[in-house]
C-alpha cells in the first residue's frame, strides 16, 4: 500500500514538473549555456591531508613520532597528529627493516592495507601476536596504543 502511494505521488510530481516547465516556456534550446570549465584550484601537486592516528591519543602519537625520529626516520612533525609525513617515515622504516613483506611499500603516506600489514608485522616483532590481515581493527589499534604508551625521554619535541 505504501509503495503504491509513493509511486503515485512520484508520478504526479513528475507530471506536474513537466507541465510547469512547458508552461514556463523553458526548453533545452533556450536555456543559458554553461560557462567554460576552469580548474577550481592551481595545478600544484595534490597531497593527502588526512590524519590517521589509528586510535592513538595525541600524546601516544607524539611517542610514535619520537620513536620514528630516534630510529632514524624523521617524520618532520611532532604534534601528535599522524599525517602524511609521519606515515611516510613509518613506511620507510617498515621497508628498511623488512616488515613490508615480499615487496616494498610505496612511500606515499597513505595508510592502506599494505601499510597496516607492515605495522602488524612490526608490532608482532614486539610480541603482540596479531593476524597480518591489513585491517586496522580493534586488536591492531589496541596493540599500537600499548606500544606507544611509554614516552620517549630526552627529546625536546616530545
Amino acid at each position: 500500500m505504501r509503495t503504491a502511494l509513493t509511486r503515485t505521488f512520484v508520478g504526479a510530481a513528475t507530471v506536474f514538473g513537466i507541465a510547469a516547465g512547458s508552461l514556463a516556456g523553458a526548453t533545452v534550446s533556450s536555456a543559458a549555456s554553461e560557462p567554460a570549465a576552469r580548474p577550481a584550484a592551481g595545478t600544484r601537486e595534490v597531497s593527502v591531508l588526512a590524519v590517521t592516528n589509528l586510535g592513538l591519543t595525541v600524546g601516544r602519537a607524539k611517542s610514535w613520532q619520537c620513536f620514528l625520529t630516534r630510529s632514524g626516520y624523521e617524520p618532520w612533525e611532532h604534534a601528535g597528529l599522524l599525517g602524511t609525513d609521519s606515515w611516510k617515515a613509518a613506511q620507510r622504516m617498515f621497508n628498511a627493516r623488512g616488515f613490508s613483506g615480499k615487496s616494498k611499500l610505496v612511500v606515499d603516506g597513505v595508510v592502506g592495507p599494505l601499510t597496516i600489514k607492515a605495522l602488524q608485522r612490526f608490532l608482532n616483532d614486539f610480541g603482540f601476536g596479531l593476524a597480518v590481515d591489513g585491517i586496522a581493527g580493534k586488536r591492531t589499534s589496541a596493540a599500537f596504543y600499548e606500544f606507544n604508551g611509554v614516552p620517549m625521554p630526552n627529546d625536546p619535541r616530545c
